[in-house]
């Protein structure tokens, strides 16, 4: 691995830890953040499904962990829970009866 390969891998590092621990992102990094097109996200914005800041009126600012809240919105349960579930209420059904 010669210097400039090395360079580059520090940047990225020294990125990806900045990143990760800002709380406050630009549209650019919530879009790569949550893993969607920046075009997406402003959809997002303007139907007020996302939370968002403007305060100056045009640049949207994202809080990271308010997106973290929203990415884990709307969570699906696996067969096993579902399962659980299902035998739980048939339980207290059935001795109800």
């Amino acid at each position: 691995m010669n210097k400039e390969e090395q360079k580059q891998i520090v940047e990225q590092l020294t990125e990806n830890t900045i990143f990760c621990t800002k709380e406050v992102l630009t549209s650019d990094e919530a879009a790569r953040y949550m893993g969607i097109s920046k075009s997406y996200l402003y959809k997002l914005t303007m139907r007020r499904q996302v939370s968002h800041f403007k305060p100056m009126g045009k640049m949207c600012y994202f809080n990271r962990i308010e997106l973290e809240q929203w990415l884990q919105q709307n969570r699906v349960s696996t067969n096993s829970e579902i399962s659980q579930k299902a035998q739980a209420y048939c339980m207290q059904k059935g001795g109800a009866l």
